[in-house]
């Protein structure tokens, strides 16, 4: 199931991207996203509300809190960069540039959580990359 729903996540953010991008067209990129993450609070704390976990809370350890607060202001960063690069570029070659974070996100894996990985997931990262790249750099001259 988990591959299902990391197809339908990948889907959702395609179509983000998109409506993003035509929002952006005549509006800040920061306006744009201050605007979604207010969405994505009420959606996300609805959520948890519906599913009775809010008195969950009281029962994370500090050391999570610290890396909740750290992942949450990176995920504010992350966007932010992110919907600039989409004022600016065009979203079929911001887009892979910013999947690259698959990439990295491996890497991580490996150094910091100590995930052990396969020959399979080390060429497609690769291939990944490169196919990011060439994406990215096509038609750069025309631009």
């Amino acid at each position: 199931m988990w591959i299902l729903f990391a197809l339908l996540a990948a889907l959702t953010s395609a179509i983000v991207v998109t409506l993003s991008k035509a929002a952006i067209k005549d509006v800040d990129s920061n306006l744009v996203f201050a605007i979604q993450a207010i969405v994505i609070l009420l959606v996300s704390w609805g959520v948890v509300t519906w599913q009775g976990n809010v008195s969950d809370v009281g029962q994370i350890e500090r050391r999570t809190w610290i890396f909740l607060g750290l992942a949450g202001f990176l995920t504010c960063v992350s966007s932010l960069l992110a919907f600039y690069a989409l004022k600016m570029g065009d979203a079929s070659r911001v887009s892979p540039l910013e999947r690259l974070s698959l990439v990295f996100a491996i890497i991580f894996a490996v150094i910091f959580l100590k995930e052990k990985i396969e020959w399979p997931v080390v060429l497609g990262a690769v291939l990944m990359a490169i196919g990011a790249i060439i994406i990215a750099v096509s038609g750069y001259s025309s631009k």
